[in-house]
């Protein structure tokens, strides 16, 4: 069994230029939970389906085995769809939803549930990795070789994604799962950091020697010094071995 401990922090601003902030986000180091939602619809839209997602996730309570955390993150999802689902028809409001990114490890074994294109990154040993894909119109076009990444980032239709929760009949997210180690650092965030951050400069923030809270002013700062175009929420934690409960004769 791996015995890790979390030190974490998270963030949200609603940036230079929308008048609300329609993000949301979960940290919960002692349950080892954390998430990121970008809401779309407008205010009592975008704002209510991040805020239902972010709910439904904080409710995940304490779970015995990574199988156990997936499953109930996939049924609170799924209960966070169909709330979403129920909260536009009862307002008259069309299609809303949200993205969302979370992040779960348990026992040494973490898991990335994610829909739309809030993203999850990895710093170990200096190297940056990306554990998500993006589900929106330009990732694809990038993966069929359509368009190249640095195309991609100024596209007209970049902010139009195709998974969301909330949006269709069913929640859709993905799934990936791996192994967490004692030095590494996560970071958790919405489309309006990546928008205005390219992933070196990623790297170099997440690898500075300071706590979580410093690191997430640090992104969210840089964000705003390029005019914020959007709402930016971060979330990082970092990974540190723990110390078994217990006593030993």
């Amino acid at each position: 069994m791996t015995i890790l401990a979390f030190d974490s922090a998270g963030a949200s601003h609603r940036g230079c230029v929308r008048p609300h902030n329609e993000d949301a986000f979960v940290d919960l180091p002692g349950e080892a939970v954390w998430a990121v939602a970008d809401g779309m619809g407008g205010h009592s839209a975008g704002d209510v389906a991040s805020r239902i997602i972010a709910e439904e996730i904080a409710s995940l309570g304490t779970t015995v085995s990574a199988q156990d955390q997936r499953a109930r993150l996939s049924q609170r999802l799924d209960r966070a769809h169909q709330r979403i689902r129920a909260h536009a028809a009862a307002q008259g409001l069309g299609a809303i939803g949200s993205t969302v990114a979370a992040l779960l490890i348990h026992d040494g074994e973490l898991t990335c549930i994610w829909a739309g294109d809030s993203r999850i990154y990895l710093l170990r040993d200096g190297a940056l990795t990306r554990l998500t894909r993006d589900h929106s119109e330009v990732a694809e076009m990038v993966a069929a070789g359509l368009m190249t990444e640095t195309e991609a980032r100024t596209a007209p239709r970049r902010n139009v994604i195709t998974r969301a929760i909330g949006a269709g009949e069913d929640a859709v997210p993905e799934l990936a799962t791996g192994v967490a180690r004692a030095g590494d650092l996560f970071l958790l965030c919405s489309d309006g950091l990546t928008g205005h951050l390219e992933d070196a400069e990623i790297a170099a923030m997440l690898a500075m020697p300071s706590a979580p809270a410093l690191i997430v002013d640090a992104l969210i700062g840089a964000v705003l010094d390029r005019g914020a175009t959007d709402n930016v929420t971060a979330v990082v934690l970092r990974c540190q071995a723990g110390q078994a409960t217990g006593e030993t004769d």
